[in-house]
């Protein structure tokens, strides 16, 4: 042990340390500020489409199918391997042994690519989120930083791939605890050591650096919902079940769409492209236009009780929200999942009208959000940090994990676990054997 430890602090002081320490800290610094930027621009993307939704509610008719014709048409032109939300590049580039077929998932041109299609398909008016392509670009930004240290390629790629994608969630959300957790818990089931310092710092700097950017923000503003301990019982039930079965349900549906609709898309990507966008569109006009774009505004105002939203949003944001991701575009389902889960758990307070109608919806929200990705741990943390609400840990942790299992007896495998099968290398079929040499 005292010769490791003594290895280790060779290791530590050296001068390829010191390089480790400066690309890491340089590439987390462009992490937060690629990820600043990005949470901004989608911002002003979402404002003008909202403003095309005020000239005419009939617009998305037209504005939805031509928008996700053209990032369609640009994915698959320019920047393959970007489509979808981009944790199954990553999760798919942690898995795969050989250097140079991570960089056709993770380079800089895909995250400008990313970046780019993320933006026009939120003013084309999609439901997609900034979360799963921010932990791509993150990803993305740090594995390509990692050519200039000339460090063995087995050594360093795992472990920066890891520290982008955590660094991004963090950026993202303002949340670097989550950031670490679902690094650990989905990005990489197995956390060595030597990974473990190299998460923390880049979590911290990027963080940091998306926080100058935007201010000490949170998600969705802070509440004091509380449960009394004698009221859990009945919440934490009907929520994690209801939460984790639609949540498990929409990525079977997700999972089984994609599948089937893969031969259409490669035959006929601009009429798959084009339907799901005038899918989008009514979505979008049977929710009195609140399907749209991120789904961060409706979900704010869901939980603080500004706004009443019709009944049929938590419907109609999940169909909005399938039909994007199948179209092939670029765009996560982080938030469009919160939002629909704060949609869930306004309509089961409805149903409970003895209990805080917050509380409820934040219950909700990680048990939908839970059974769509299948990460309890991160969904809970997530969720606390996104709201400022620290009193409701316990009620939290038991819905994530009721809504867990229920999902999981629907949609066994985690989501981004097997849509991250379709961007691993075919493997070849071993030849038969020759019996003549027999």
């Amino acid at each position: 042990m005292l010769h490791r430890l003594r290895r280790s602090g060779k290791i530590l002081l050296s001068p390829d340390g010191w390089k480790i320490r400066i690309l890491l800290w340089s590439g987390a610094i462009v992490v937060g500020l690629v990820a600043g930027g990005f949470a901004l621009s989608t911002e002003y993307a979402s404002a003008l489409f909202q403003k095309l939704i005020d000239f005419s509610p009939y617009t998305p008719f037209v504005i939805c199918p031509l928008g996700l014709i053209l990032v369609s048409w640009l994915t698959r032109k320019f920047f393959p391997g970007s489509q979808g939300s981009g944790i199954p590049q990553s999760i798919a580039a942690l898995q795969i042994p050989e250097h140079t077929s991570r960089t056709v998932l993770l380079s800089f041109r895909i995250a400008f690519g990313k970046i780019l299609l993320t933006l026009i398909g939120l003013l084309s008016g999609a439901s997609i989120g900034r979360e799963g392509p921010t932990v791509h670009i993150g990803a993305a930004i740090m594995f390509s930083l990692g050519r200039f240290a000339k460090f063995p390629h087995h050594y360093m790629d795992k472990g920066l791939i890891l520290a982008g994608g955590a660094a991004g969630i963090a950026a993202a959300f303002n949340t670097p605890l989550a950031g670490i957790l679902f690094a650990v818990e989905e990005m990489g089931r197995s956390f060595e050591e030597r990974t473990s310092g190299v998460l923390l710092t880049a979590v911290f700097l990027a963080g940091v650096t998306a926080i100058a950017i935007e201010g000490n923000y949170t998600y969705f503003g802070s509440t004091s919902a509380t449960l009394e301990i004698s009221q859990m019982l009945i919440p934490v039930l009907i929520c994690g079940v209801v939460g984790g079965l639609l949540g498990g349900l929409f990525s079977t549906a997700l999972i089984q769409g994609s599948s089937y609709i893969a031969p259409l898309i490669k035959r006929r990507p601009a009429l798959v492209a084009g339907l799901c966008g005038l899918g989008i569109a009514g979505a979008g006009f049977l929710s009195g236009n609140t399907a749209y774009g991120t789904g961060y505004q409706e979900a704010e105002a869901i939980l603080t009780g500004t706004a009443t939203l019709p009944e049929s949003y938590p419907l109609m944001k999940m169909l909005a929200t399938l039909l994007s991701y199948l179209s092939g575009i670029p765009g996560g389902i982080f938030a469009p999942s919160l939002a629909a889960g704060a949609g869930i758990g306004a309509e089961i307070a409805g149903w409970l009208p003895d209990f805080p109608v917050s509380a409820i919806i934040i219950l909700g929200m990680v048990a939908y959000f839970t059974g769509v990705v299948q990460t309890p741990i991160t969904a809970f943390v997530i969720v606390m940090e996104m709201t400022d609400n620290q009193s409701l840990v316990l009620p939290l942790m038991a819905t994530a994990f009721i809504a867990y299992m229920t999902s999981r007896l629907v949609c066994p495998t985690p989501i981004y676990r097997v849509l991250a099968m379709n961007f691993l290398p075919e493997v070849p079929d071993p030849a038969p054997p020759d019996k003549s040499q027999a």
